[in-house]
């Protein structure tokens, strides 16, 4: 990305924050989705991609499905970053009030037993509504991790935005952030990570909806290093102004096998439990990347 580009993103991302945030909800969400639609209309690599990744998680929906899943699944994109953009001006009622989760208790009892707890979703709604929602109702802090954008201004700006609505963030890259995660979760703490795309050499390979991709091994590792309980987590929108989400039974390590063999058992339930959450919301996953190892590498299948 040249300078002046790297620019260019970085006042426009400044602008959402410093404007849309200030104009009322219901012109906000207007102005959200007449975005998305010039977006999903100009039918550019991103909604592309979308609909190629939805043909995987939809595989019988014919071309005019896809067209319909991509334009619902812009609007979702798009709500996703009016409600950030307007995150940091909400009080904390309506935080409260903007996000509701189901089966709860494997959260709150996790932290209660104070053994520390790993929450793994994937690219669902609003992950960064539902961190605020936990720092904020259930006055829980937690620390996640942010990969470095660029430019820099950028990062920074993803970092005091996060960093403002409670949570302690980590720069990816460096090396330290492992060790950071597995001390927070010794003392008990709660670790948030979105965990369904790794094209790093260390990812682990799992299938997704048929077929071959790679996930970040942070997750199951941090659970094996250090005892704390491992919960994936999916969400989603409906018709109302109130996201929704699922806290979903731990996944547990398994009894028998080395570190990389109970890593790869622990990370392929984690993608089980991603796809059933995405099935049943497929509008809601904002995947406008290459996700599977057929689209990244020709010679490892079908593309």
């Amino acid at each position: 990305m040249s300078g002046a580009r790297e620019r260019l993103t970085d006042s426009l991302y400044g602008l959402g924050w410093g404007t849309v945030k200030k104009l009322p909800e219901p012109v906000a969400v207007r102005l959200g989705r007449t975005i998305a639609d010039l977006t999903w209309k100009r039918r550019g690599k991103g909604v592309l991609r979308l609909e190629s990744n939805y043909a995987r998680v939809v595989p019988d929906a014919g071309p005019e499905r896809l067209a319909e899943l991509s334009r619902a699944g812009m609007r979702s994109y798009l709500r996703y970053w009016m409600e950030s953009f307007r995150l940091p001006s909400w009080s904390a009622e309506r935080i409260r009030a903007g996000f509701e989760a189901k089966d709860l208790h494997h959260l709150t009892d996790g932290i209660a037993a104070g053994r520390g707890v790993i929450l793994a979703l994937p690219h669902l709604a609003n992950w960064d509504l539902a961190g605020a929602w936990l720092t904020t109702a259930l006055e829980t802090p937690f620390t996640t991790v942010a990969e470095r954008l660029k430019p820099e201004t950028l990062y920074d700006r993803f970092v005091a935005y996060r960093e403002g609505l409670g949570m302690e963030v980590l720069p990816h890259s460096g090396g330290t952030a492992f060790g950071t995660l597995a001390r927070r979760l010794r003392d008990g703490g709660v670790v948030c990570l979105v965990a369904e795309r790794d094209l790093s050499a260390s990812g682990v390979e799992v299938e997704f909806f048929g077929e071959a991709t790679r996930m970040p091994a942070g997750p199951a590792l941090l659970a094996q290093q250090t005892g704390a309980l491992l919960l994936p987590v999916t969400l989603w929108y409906d018709a109302s102004p109130v996201m929704k989400g699922r806290v979903h039974p731990p996944v547990e390590v398994p009894g028998s096998g080395d570190r990389t063999e109970k890593t790869s058992v622990m990370t392929q339930a984690l993608a089980d439990t991603f796809a059933t959450g995405i099935a049943d919301h497929p509008e809601d996953w904002h995947m406008l990347q290459r996700l599977w190892l057929a689209d990244l590498d020709p010679g490892k299948g079908p593309a």
